[in-house]
């Protein structure tokens, strides 16, 4: 079965394969993991706000989000052929956005005066947050273009 174009042609990769058939590394899956990890701890410190909650636990799941992240970067730069243009296009949008939302964010922290430490690990949870779904974005449209560059 063939995934088709916009145009209705048959969209084809190196051997017959579709785009869609190729075999990726599963980037999108790990920065959703990511997010799910900034989510519950972003949540479990607003839910303890305006007191002095136990940082232990958010600080730990912001760690491991930021190495699914970094882990996601490496596996994302080993893809060959990839759709690089197409992927840095969404991508570059996608972080004016989400740091915009991150940008906003902090500031309902700051002006609520939210300690210090506090505001560090909410800080990292929003910028690790930030980079991540914009790489689910930019990945998921990446992996459906044509990685051959456009002839002429």
């Amino acid at each position: 079965m063939t995934s088709e174009g916009m145009a209705g042609e048959a969209v084809r990769g190196q051997g017959g394969r579709g785009f869609a058939d190729r075999k990726l590394p599963p980037v999108a899956e790990i920065a959703i993991a990511s997010v799910a990890l900034m989510l519950i701890g972003g949540v479990y410190l607003a839910a303890h706000l305006p007191g002095h909650p136990g940082l232990a636990v958010p600080a730990g799941l912001v760690a491991a989000g930021a190495v699914l992240t970094a882990a996601d970067m490496v596996l994302l730069s080993r893809i060959r052929p990839f759709a690089w243009p197409v992927f840095f296009l969404v991508l570059r949008w996608g972080l004016v956005a989400y740091l915009v939302i991150a940008g906003l964010l902090a500031y309902v922290f700051i002006r609520d005066h939210t300690p210090a430490a506090t505001m560090a690990v909410l800080a990292a949870t929003l910028a690790v947050f930030a980079i991540d779904v914009p790489v689910i974005l930019a990945f998921t449209v990446a992996r459906f273009q044509d990685p051959a560059p456009p002839a002429g």
